[in-house]
């Protein structure tokens, strides 16, 4: 389960800043408890449970950089071309066997180890052979063309810290150490649905007033993109006792519950309703655009998440909200996405206080500068528009009046995914 402080969603008031939220949860919020090991193939986009100290160094041994001539450089003349028998060759996976000796050269080929004492590597394209010698021309500077051992990493330092999101390069780093298997996390376990008689399955018939369940799928998908093990619970009627039933059961089996719209106070919105009756819900009501109303609570010792119900709300409050408690439940380290200077193409006016969330592309400017073009429709029900958008604009809560041309914090789409 979800391991939630006391009230941890306990949030009331007035519209609360984003970052003061996101500030609170950081402190509030558990990492779920669970590890395993994983395969190198499996480990991608999971998160580390412990730190990875390199036992060795890598690499393991001085080697050679490019295809060419091994040599001592005190060997070589300062002002005109070096004659060097060739008494040897060194190949990638077969050294030499024996160190290096003064007045001589050895052909050695690139990432081959260098043998003890060599310490210059010249190309060849830079030299000339003279029946069994090499004539070497002047200029070559001492350690030219030699990698060290070590070079990349050295022995007993940490590489990969514990709470890292895993990526290509990391699982990479790690095959070069020597590791097959990775403890991490165990995936965060989350269960989706969605609730509303006017909500149909895509492929389905749609009757007049009806809607396809466009959030569900977005969220599923976001959520599998994190690395979540992902239960889809389909759509829930629109009764008491079957949203409470399904919620009770997901809740025994699951770390996070999370839906979208359906959250009001009305009569028909049956979801607050049951969320209460298993534990807590508190309404958070952050100063944000689109999104502003996020419900936060338990289901016994299971987080819920409530999101906002137009699309365009329910991607941005996921995205800038519900992924950093993720990740935090997830075990990962603190990490927050980079935002990216562009200059507006656009001018936009908004009110003090909220933080805004504007869709946009980049185009290049004549200077060659990149410029944010915002999308013409920004409804926040036009799930297109984040189709057709490279990332948000991000707005701050002081300003008021925004002209073309100026500043503006632009996150890509790529920096939470």
């Amino acid at each position: 389960m979800a391991q939630l402080s006391d009230d941890c969603f306990a949030f009331g008031g007035d519209l609360m800043p984003v970052d003061a939220a996101l500030d609170s949860l950081r402190t509030r919020v558990v990492p779920v408890t669970g590890t395993e090991a994983v395969g190198l193939a499996d480990a991608l986009g999971r998160i580390l449970a412990e730190d990875l100290t390199a036992p060795f160094d890598v690499p393991p041994h001085a080697n050679s950089a490019v295809d060419g001539y091994a040599v001592f450089f005190d060997d070589l003349a300062a002002d005109a071309p070096t004659r060097l028998p060739v008494t040897g060759r060194v190949a990638a996976g077969h050294p030499l066997g024996r160190a290096g000796r003064r007045g001589e050269a050895v052909r050695i080929f690139t990432g081959a180890p260098m043998p003890d004492g060599f310490d210059t590597v010249l190309m060849q394209e830079d030299c000339r052979t003279d029946g069994d010698a090499v004539l070497i021309p002047p200029g070559i500077k001492r350690g030219a063309n030699r990698r060290a051992a070590g070079e990349d990493v050295r022995a007993g330092s940490v590489v990969l810290t514990a709470g890292r999101r895993l990526r290509p390069e990391d699982v990479g780093l790690a095959a070069s150490l020597g590791r097959r298997t990775l403890t991490v996390r165990r995936p965060l376990r989350v269960a989706v649905f969605s609730t509303g008689d006017e909500v149909r399955e895509p492929g389905a018939p749609l009757e007049p007033g009806c809607i396809y369940d466009a959030n569900r799928f977005a969220l599923m998908a976001s959520l599998r993109q994190l690395g979540c093990a992902v239960t889809d619970l389909g759509i829930l009627p629109d009764r008491l006792d079957a949203v409470r039933g399904a919620l009770e059961r997901a809740a025994a089996a699951h770390d996070v519950l999370i839906t979208s719209g359906g959250m009001s106070t009305g009569e028909e919105d049956h979801v607050k309703a049951a969320v209460e009756s298993l534990g807590s819900l508190h309404f958070w009501r952050l100063a944000i655009k689109p999104g502003r109303p996020v419900a936060l609570g338990q289901a016994g010792g299971t987080a819920f998440v409530g999101l906002p119900g137009n699309p365009v709300a329910v991607m941005v409050t996921f995205l800038r909200v519900a992924r950093p408690i993720l990740l935090r439940l997830m075990g990962a380290a603190a990490e927050e996405p980079n935002l990216f200077s562009v200059r507006a193409g656009f001018a936009y006016k908004k009110k003090a206080g909220r933080r805004e969330y504007v869709r946009a592309r980049l185009a290049r400017g004549d200077d060659g500068r990149p410029t944010a073009l915002k999308h013409p429709r920004d409804g926040a029900g036009i799930l297109s528009s984040m189709v057709e958008s490279d990332g948000l604009v991000e707005l701050p809560e002081d300003l008021t009046r925004l002209e073309p041309g100026a500043a503006v914090a632009f996150l890509p789409f790529s920096e939470v995914r």
